[in-house]
């Protein structure tokens, strides 16, 4: 049965400020593990298949839950390794320029300065691979918030979830049978990665949302500042 989907609130909701001021942040590197899912039937339709590119959200609106596991990172002297982020959004397609509306949130067992950088990194304000990668990046985007949070994460192949708290969870429950190739923009068209099916829940006002049964996506990444 699906889930009822609350995200409409959001565009009333989310006054945020612009995600992608640059800043300062030394050279930096992260690589690890992805698992997102959204409210897109699944194959998403935003995403390339067997080279194809994507379009449309399945709905015009998209509601998503993105994950990260960096395996290995460092930026400068501050190392980055085995830290964790997620990322909850809401777009709509008709909305001119489709602006992505962001919370973002950090692993809680980072120090402060591994929080700086995650959140520099992955807003995209530290610059590198992320402004080619990142919609809210190299988009007009809205960040409606930055929250330190107990973060979750096996991406166990076909069998992944996480939680970000009690605001956020993702847990894989299907495959997708018989795909083309298929590549996302967020880890990097270069990165092979596989289409799941997955339920998606977010209590984090004003990007709420209770999905089942919709389109995931995972893969490995690479980011850098080069």
């Amino acid at each position: 049965m699906r889930g009822a989907c609350r995200g409409s609130r959001c565009r009333a909701g989310c006054e945020g400020v612009p995600v992608g001021e640059v800043t300062g942040l030394e050279s930096w590197a992260l690589s690890g593990t992805y698992l997102e899912a959204c409210n897109c039937e699944a194959i998403c339709p935003c995403r390339r298949i067997g080279g194809r590119p994507g379009g449309r959200s399945t709905y015009g609106i998209c509601l998503g839950a993105l994950s990260w596991a960096v395996e290995r990172g460092r930026a400068g002297d501050v190392d980055l390794s085995d830290r964790r982020v997620v990322l909850v959004d809401r777009y709509d397609d008709d909305e001119p320029g489709s602006p992505w509306d962001v919370i973002l949130f950090v692993d809680e067992t980072a120090d402060e300065r591994q929080r700086q950088a995650l959140e520099a990194i992955f807003l995209g304000r530290a610059g590198g691979t992320p402004l080619r990668q990142f919609p809210w990046a190299f988009k007009p985007s809205r960040l409606v918030d930055v929250r330190a949070a107990a973060i979750e994460i096996d991406h166990t192949p076909r069998r992944g979830w996480f939680r970000a708290g009690h605001d956020v969870e993702v847990r894989v429950t299907g495959t997708v049978a018989d795909q083309e190739p298929v590549t996302c923009v967020i880890p990097g068209h270069h990165q092979r990665g596989e289409e799941i099916i997955a339920d998606l829940t977010s209590t984090a006002a004003p990007i709420d949302f209770r999905l089942q049964g919709r389109c995931g996506y995972e893969a490995t990444f690479a980011y850098s500042s080069d």
